[in-house]
């Protein structure tokens, strides 16, 4: 399988994170697949956002589960973009997504987005709730999941069996060989996240990786000389 590269929030280091703009650049340079988040809004949008709450990305305040997809919409998320919708993101790029969810709640509401418009063999569903990725390979027959974790030991490929999941997104500050070739072991893709140095991209390659998770599109183009 070649090396992937995932655009985090599409390219977050350069574009605002989690908005059209940034997926569109990610596209344009090339990532292989583009990470995006999703929450539900008051009237049950499957919005575009990273936090629970808008403070840190917008120009608003409070839970994103407190606001109807209007009031968002109102809000500037950087350069003057909009907080999008699944939907949008899935007609404004073609590339493969990673979908990240945070509860079961947006489990169901992906599925029924994946379910309506034959999405299983584009996007992969991502999360750090095991319960989450379960809920989706229940109602998404298909569906490839994969389970993120920031702290973890081999356990994690445990969890990610018993999860139905085909691929571990493990924090690379903290990945180690032991847990590579347990994840081997289980036939497990292993993406690294967040790759952003060469240092971090070295080790990636050294582990010898499936992919890795970057905010900076310039990790495409570098990956493929890096040993």
């Amino acid at each position: 399988m070649n090396f992937l590269t995932i655009g985090h929030r599409g390219v977050m280091g350069v574009e605002p994170e989690n908005t059209l703009r940034s997926f569109v650049a990610a596209e344009r340079a090339g990532l292989d697949v583009i990470e995006l988040d999703l929450h539900l809004s008051k009237d049950g949008a499957l919005v575009i956002m990273h936090d629970a709450e808008v403070d840190r990305t917008t120009d608003g305040a409070g839970p994103i589960s407190e606001k109807t997809l209007a009031e968002l919409r109102a809000l500037d998320a950087g350069r003057g973009e909009r907080v999008p919708v699944f939907e949008e993101v899935l007609d404004a790029v073609k590339a493969p997504l990673q979908a990240e969810i945070k509860d079961v709640a947006a489990a169901r509401a992906l599925a029924d987005v994946m379910r309506r418009r034959d999405l299983a063999g584009r996007v992969e569903v991502s999360s750090f709730h095991d319960a989450a990725l379960a809920e989706v390979a229940r109602l998404v027959p298909g569906v490839r999941t994969a389970l993120i974790a920031g702290r973890y030991g081999t356990d994690v490929v445990e969890r990610a069996a018993d999860a139905g999941a085909t691929t571990v997104c493990l924090n690379i500050r903290r990945l180690t060989l032991e847990v590579v070739e347990h994840a081997r072991k289980a036939e497990l893709r292993v993406i690294g996240w967040v790759v952003n140095t060469q240092e971090h991209l070295r080790l990636v390659r050294a582990l010898e990786l499936d992919g890795a998770t970057t905010d900076y599109p310039e990790i495409k183009r570098t990956g493929r000389f890096t040993a």
